[in-house]
């Protein structure tokens, strides 16, 4: 991909190679590949979504290091890969959400949601003199369909799914969601379940400070972010 005769194709985006690949996309699924990990399971009452945050340097303050944002009071997103792109965002889909209540006065599905973030998406993965975003985004929500996980990749699909990893790691935790996963789950092993997965993908032991959690329950739809105390409640709870 770097070198010999393929280095040409990766010199502009608009160009495809012989095997009709766009190599500057590629690197933007690498980049979210390398982010670090979050995990997201859904049952019928309730959606939750863990991440990883890695704190570089003991002189950082772990508090202010966000991985997972409110979009609307229905609906959150974990992000990977890039976070200046993902906060670029962050903002236009927290727009788009506040238009739409404002519009018709009811809070935005989030397939639709999804589907106009993914359309911005596509539109860099197409022209010159532009690069495609280093970041995917990673949804939950729950709206007159239920519950739903969603993610947007930087080649503008977007996709649907019952339980997901997305980042560094994620082949892993993906094989320990397959294994463990059941829609009849609980909330509480539903919490369980993927921070398990996250547990399970990474070197570094999960602690309520790199860590990150956030839920919806179907009985109230309201987007909540753990304290770190629930965290470590639900690091030291049953396995």
């Amino acid at each position: 991909m770097f070198g010999g005769g393929q280095l040409k194709y990766d010199r502009a985006l608009t160009v495809f190679s012989p095997e009709g690949r766009l190599y500057q996309v590629e690197y933007a699924l690498e980049a979210v590949r390398r982010g670090t990990l979050a995990v997201a399971a859904k049952s019928k009452d309730a959606v939750c979504l863990a991440a990883q945050i890695k704190i570089a340097s003991p002189l950082m303050d772990a508090d202010e290091i966000d991985k997972i944002f409110q979009i609307d009071e229905h609906i959150g997103v974990a992000i990977s890969g890039l976070h200046a792109d993902s906060r670029a965002l962050i903002g236009y889909t927290r727009t788009q959400a506040q238009t739409y209540r404002l519009t018709y006065d009811e809070p935005v599905r989030l397939n639709m949601l999804v589907k106009d973030v993914a359309d911005v998406i596509q539109q860099y993965t197409q022209y010159g003199g532009i690069r495609p975003w280093g970041c995917a985004l990673f949804f939950i929500g729950i709206d007159t369909l239920g519950t739903q996980i969603y993610t947007d990749s930087p080649s503008g699909i977007y996709r649907s799914f019952k339980a997901y990893a997305m980042g560094n790691g994620e082949a892993t935790a993906r094989e320990y969601l397959r294994d463990n996963y059941s829609e009849s789950l609980g909330f509480d092993d539903l919490v369980h379940l993927t921070l398990d997965a996250l547990k399970e993908a990474t070197d570094e032991e999960a602690t309520k400070e790199n860590t990150r959690l956030a839920y919806i329950k179907i009985e109230d739809k309201k987007f909540t972010v753990a304290t770190e105390d629930e965290i470590e409640q639900f690091l030291s709870g049953p396995e």
